[in-house]
């Protein structure tokens, strides 16, 4: 974690490509609000989605750091509670996730089967996202992303009940 760290907790919506990982955080954000919450929701994709002629290594390195400015911000802000929403492949990878945040975290893995995943990225307006397909389905077959979780949700059914679920299980509403 960084030096100074700030009251504040947080929610990591992880699985592999096409589980609804930003959807299900886009919802919980609604439900926050209505709630009168004090919230942030992050996109990490967001926060790593940049090209340079430079390593991975170095690539990493700015995306933690880019993690750890803008929820340092929005804490300053004073936000409370954050939804994060990543595909994270292993617990080196969620432990370098960790140290970048200024607050706990806890995990929620989506599971859905590849059938449904297919469907949901094969309407996909974009390119990229055939190639999303892929590498969702070799992590499934190859396991990535599995074991890092606090709870696996499945998330075959509307969006807001998986959201309701998550933010019952945190504490952060009461429980449908």
């Amino acid at each position: 974690m960084p030096a100074t760290t700030v009251s504040g907790e947080g929610v990591l919506v992880t699985g592999v490509y096409g589980t609804g990982k930003t959807s299900v955080v886009e919802e919980m954000a609604g439900i926050m609000e209505a709630a009168g919450l004090a919230y942030g929701a992050i996109d990490l994709d967001w926060l790593r989605w940049f090209d340079a002629d430079i390593d991975e290594a170095r690539s990493q390195k700015i995306f933690l750091a880019n993690v750890t400015s803008v929820t340092t911000a929005y804490l300053d802000a004073g936000v409370e509670r954050f939804a994060l929403a990543g595909a994270i492949a292993d617990q080196t990878a969620l432990a370098a996730l960790r140290d970048a945040l200024p607050f706990p975290v806890r995990v929620v893995r989506l599971t859905l089967a590849l059938e449904e995943i297919a469907g949901r990225l094969g309407s996909a307006v974009t390119a990229e996202r055939a190639d999303d397909l892929r590498v969702a389905a070799e992590w499934l077959a190859k396991g990535i992303g599995r074991d890092i979780e606090d709870i696996a949700v499945t998330n075959d059914r509307p969006v807001r009940e998986t959201a309701l679920e998550i933010l019952g299980w945190l504490d952060w509403i009461p429980s449908p």
